[in-house]
């Protein structure tokens, strides 16, 4: 029944108006329901507000008798109220903490007590088991007070959590690690640096990746609760990981990554754990070489080749299922720059599938194209580079050097970083090709009348103007800041995500083609038809030289430094 239907109610007992009363007192009904909320969609004649309260009809605002009026200081007191204080009693402190911890404590042993008594008559422990996961509820209440995390540990509250985690129950388990997810939220361990120590440590101490992977091989998860546990179990890796880096070789190696590599090959459909997955493992590879490294000794290569095929012709379905492609990815790119895992590469035959993924056009090449520049560069990807142009690869990279596809929504790439990941690779089969492999490369940029050279040209002529124009807006902030002090590497690394990077590279490619004289001729043709110089290339590659870096393999850097100087001097 609604407002209106309410408001036309009539009793019996109630006698109709007369119509002639109703036209005379029109005016003062209107007046009356003016104040009232506009659903009150039915004529003055029904309302018949002045029988209720006759003398109501004598009193033109009676909405302040009824609502008084408030400052705006008292109102803002109020709210202040409201936001900031909490009932008496509900504040968790150090002598409330430790009731519930005993309380806890009694619990877990009644019930441990009860299942050694009754093994087989779970009626009989059903009851102590809902107490414990009780229990276990209102220590979420610890999460607010993280201060007191220091607490909990020294009360052996965290080693009491842990064992939970092989309780018979995975209901049991599945709550504690809900609780532990909660208490490692990274918003709640920065509001307390000390207790956040505290507590990661302890965890650390107790093994508790571990335990945490040995819970996940045991969860089903077909039952919701469950997988919402080993959702939250990823969780928690996540959140220690992002407080304490080093934490990912830890956990790396008390099991995790298998477990994530065996999640990706189970043959289950694609769901919000499996996304997760990835993201762990996209974490776990991408600033740790130890763990790099582990990702190939158990097979980790393969699979991720295995999980890519499927976006060999097809496109993921969702942009949930996109993300967990890109993961893929970015897992494969931080495994390759292990040296170890660029052989596991070519031998799984990782080539001919980024290959494939260049010629069908799906989304995967995006991801196809980053990888080969990883497999391919510095030293360590001689093999590659060499494979790469036997399974007739140059016929795949060269129309995409020629003409960069147009950026669309299925095209995640921006154009520079198109252009900067085909120049790379080309770059380091450069570098890296000999004998034969090295010559049907050469022989590409004299075909069609030197049309790979027109475009090469053309490209260090667009780079070059992003880093004159990058060159002049840093002047402009050093002028207008005179008196701070400029880091010359932070303004270096400036200039090379300004395009300085990418216009090294083409004038690499432009040094090492020039060795055939044809070639050479054909580029200083084109450097004066657009008032270009040959010393500005030089100088460019001289910054280039002096500023190679890879301080872990130093023998690599001086044998480049030397390379680059020598095509300088012959150019």
């Amino acid at each position: 029944m609604d407002v209106g239907e309410l408001l036309s109610f009539k009793p019996e007992q109630t006698p109709k108006r007369p119509s002639d009363f109703e036209r005379e007192n029109q005016d003062d009904d209107d007046d009356d329901h003016s104040p009232e909320p506009p659903v009150r969609g039915q004529p003055p004649k029904k309302v018949s507000r002045g029988e209720q309260n006759p003398s109501a009809r004598g009193n033109p605002l009676p909405i302040p008798t009824k609502e008084p009026q408030i400052t705006e200081e008292e109102r803002l007191n109020i709210l202040k109220f409201v936001e900031t204080e909490e009932p008496d009693g509900e504040v968790l402190d150090e002598g409330g903490l430790k009731k519930m911890l005993l309380l806890f404590e009694k619990r877990v042993l009644k019930n441990q007590e009860m299942r050694i008594k009754f093994p087989d008559h779970a009626e009989k422990f059903m009851e102590s088991e809902i107490e414990l996961n009780d229990a276990i509820q209102e220590l979420h209440a610890l999460a607010t007070v993280p201060d007191l995390y220091s607490l909990l540990v020294d009360l052996n509250g965290v080693a009491s959590l842990l064992e939970l985690l092989s309780h018979q129950n995975s209901d049991i388990s599945v709550a504690v690690v809900d609780l532990l997810q909660e208490l490692t939220d990274v918003d709640i361990l920065h509001e307390s640096l000390d207790g956040a120590e505290t507590l990661i440590e302890a965890l650390r101490k107790q093994q508790a990746a571990g335990l945490l992977v040995q819970n996940l091989e045991r969860l089903d998860e077909t039952v919701k609760e469950e997988a919402d546990g080993v959702h939250n179990t990823l969780a928690i890796f996540e959140n220690l990981i992002e407080v304490k880096s080093d934490i990912a070789r830890e956990v790396a190696e008390q099991g995790l990554m298998q477990w994530i590599l065996k999640r990706l090959r189970a043959k289950i459909p694609f769901d919000a754990n499996k996304l997760y997955c990835s993201e762990i493992l996209s974490i776990l590879v991408q600033d740790t070489n130890e763990n790099r490294i582990t990702l190939g000794n158990v097979d980790g290569i393969d699979v991720l080749l295995q999980q890519l095929a499927a976006y060999k012709r097809h496109d993921p379905s969702s942009a949930e299922e996109q993300e967990f492609m890109e993961n893929l990815f970015n897992s494969l790119c931080s495994a390759l720059m292990a040296k170890e895992n660029r052989e596991k590469f070519l031998k799984g035959e990782g080539l001919q599938l980024m290959n494939l993924m260049l010629r069908e056009k799906k989304l995967s090449r995006n991801g196809s194209l980053k990888v080969l520049d990883h497999a391919m560069a510095g030293p360590d990807g001689r093999d590659n580079c060499n494979k790469f142009v036997d399974i007739l690869g140059l016929r795949t990279i060269f129309p995409l050097f020629m003409k960069t596809p147009k950026r669309s929504k299925k095209r995640l790439l921006s154009t520079d970083e198109h252009e900067e990941h085909i120049v790379s690779i080309i770059a380091s089969m450069l570098r890296n090709c000999k004998g034969s492999q090295r010559q049907r490369l050469l022989s590409k940029f004299t075909e069609n009348e030197f049309e790979k050279v027109e475009r090469l040209m053309e490209l260090h002529r667009k780079y070059l103007d992003k880093v004159e124009a990058m060159d002049r807006e840093i002047d402009q902030q050093m002028h207008a800041n005179e008196e701070e002090e400029q880091d010359d590497d932070m303004l270096y690394v400036k200039r090379l995500s300004g395009g300085l990077f990418t216009l090294q590279l083409v004038d690499y490619v432009i040094l090492e083609i020039c060795c055939t004289d044809v070639v050479k001729q054909r580029v200083l043709k084109i450097l004066n038809l657009h008032n270009g110089s040959m010393k500005m290339i030089r100088n460019i590659m001289r910054e280039y030289a002096g500023n190679l870096g890879d301080a872990s393999d130093s023998d690599w850097r001086e044998q480049e430094q030397a390379h680059i100087l020598q095509l300088i001097d012959r150019f």
